[in-house]
């Protein structure tokens, strides 16, 4: 079983190689699909879809421990 620090790498690994499909929301910094209108975790509406952004932010979030809170978290 893999740990949750391993999953969150392998994710950020699977968003750096597809960075067109996502982007970083200006709120929060949560990466989201590239569809997003509005953050599911601030409500924000304003995202960065720049590739380098997606991928520097991928690398940093899969790189250390969750520190946000999530609308999965609070279900």
């Amino acid at each position: 079983m893999e740990t949750a620090s391993s999953e969150r790498l392998a994710k950020a690994k699977e968003i750096a190689s597809n960075p067109g499909e996502y982007q970083v929301c200006e709120g929060c910094e949560s990466i989201v699909g590239l569809a997003t209108a509005v953050c599911p975790n601030c409500h924000s509406y304003r995202f960065d879809g720049s590739s380098a952004r997606v991928v520097d932010q991928a690398l940093l979030l899969g790189s250390r421990e969750k520190r946000s809170v999530t609308a999965e978290d609070l279900a």
